[in-house]
């Protein structure tokens, strides 16, 4: 039978030139039906044996487990038993800032409020939901839809006087107050509202410090021997704590905050907050970053967590895979904070006062602030 392999199959005359060490063509015949099927035999079993040997990265039935074997072989999968202790519905409150977050371009209407979707967007990706708390609406209302709710946020922005000042003190005081009474309700504090705390807690309105951090990316220097059990940063991979400290995965866009230094000497703020974290601004002056208080789930930044994922006008936001897991492993701990609360609003009210029922305005086309914000008048209240 001829060769499948062979190029040439007619026959050749003998030849009278004596024997030389070159094989015949029946033995490359013979060798051509031994190594094609070890060749193909091989091409198969290569890639697994490099992914044995190149990387520990195998999936369960790569691995030849028996306990994975088994489990394959189930013919239902296991669930993870959710924790009856928590509420998988959790509700952020986020405070309405005054304006329409564009110095009048969107809504010039003196009552207008607004908040940035990048918030609600940082709120929804840590697995919860919106209900805005419109800063100028009755207070009733206010007040009335702060018992729908998990746990509040206070944004960046710039007011830290009348009307606004005082809700947002009133707020504090219902989240002391709620937490005072057994209920786990967190409040987190970005910016302007980190600088709304300090000049709370301490009941100095002129305790704040001028800073150069405006539209600043930017790095954090953690606190000598900090715990951050419980904390923020608990669930941050290592690697990533790191280059926290070494890289600029961080947005500030700040003029005001307070150094270490006065918040330490300021008996009220010290007995309140831990400082975790410092930054350096332009001028090389060192700003307290991020605090969380000593005994509530209150949780403070000077940075802007949202503004990664979410906001793209600022020049010096960072957008590196690395500056949007800071993003979300944020998110994670507001949210998971708010599941610890005993809170579980009545379902229709709660939908009944979604951001879901407002629409929010792009505004990003001037290429600078906030790409999009949800703006609000006061006939727009619900409840």
């Amino acid at each position: 039978m001829p060769s499948l392999f062979s190029s040439n199959t007619s026959s050749s005359p003998p030849s009278s030139a004596p024997p030389n060490d070159s094989p015949s063509d029946d033995d490359n015949d013979m060798w051509n039906y031994l190594l094609v099927p070890i060749f193909l035999y091989l091409s198969k079993e290569l890639p697994f044996a490099e992914a044995q040997t190149s990387t520990g990265l195998l999936l369960p039935s790569q691995r030849g487990d028996a306990s994975s074997a088994d489990s394959l072989s189930s013919s239902s999968p296991s669930c993870t038993v959710l924790d009856p202790k928590l509420y998988y519905l959790p509700v952020i409150g986020i405070l309405t800032h005054p304006g329409d977050g564009a110095s009048g371009r969107l809504n010039n209407d003196t009552n207008a409020s607004y908040i940035a979707a990048s918030y609600v967007k940082f709120v929804e990706a840590g697995g919860a939901r919106v209900i805005p708390l419109i800063y100028n609406e009755p207070e009733e209302i206010l007040f009335e839809k702060l018992e729908l709710v998990n746990g509040v946020l206070f944004t960046g922005g710039w007011a830290k006087s009348g009307l606004y000042f005082e809700v947002a003190q009133k707020i504090f005081k219902k989240v002391i107050e709620k937490n005072d009474k057994g209920d786990h309700f967190p409040l987190y504090a970005t910016c302007l509202g980190f600088e709304l705390l300090t000049m709370i807690i301490s009941e100095d309105k002129n305790i704040l410090e001028p800073f150069a951090a405006s539209n600043q990316a930017s790095s954090l220097q953690f606190v000598q021997n900090i715990n951050i059990e419980g904390t923020v940063f608990q669930r941050f991979p290592p690697a990533l704590l790191q280059k926290l400290e070494t890289e600029c995965l961080l947005m500030q866009n700040h003029m005001w905050g307070i150094s270490p230094e006065k918040l330490k000497n300021t008996p009220k703020l010290s007995r309140f907050f831990e400082i975790l974290t410092t930054s350096r601004d332009e001028n090389n002056q060192v700003y307290v970053s991020t605090a969380q208080a000593h005994s509530y789930p209150i949780t403070a930044f000077q940075w802007h967590p949202e503004k990664n994922a979410f906001e793209w006008g600022p020049t010096m936001i960072p957008h590196s895979e690395d500056a949007i897991e800071v993003t979300q492993h944020t998110a994670n701990f507001l949210i998971r904070e708010a599941r610890k609360s005993l809170n579980r609003p009545p379902a229709r009210k709660v939908l009944d006062n979604l951001i879901y029922n407002y629409s929010p305005t792009y505004c990003g086309k001037a290429g600078r602030g906030f790409d999009e914000v949800y703006i609000f008048t006061q006939h727009q209240a619900r409840i």
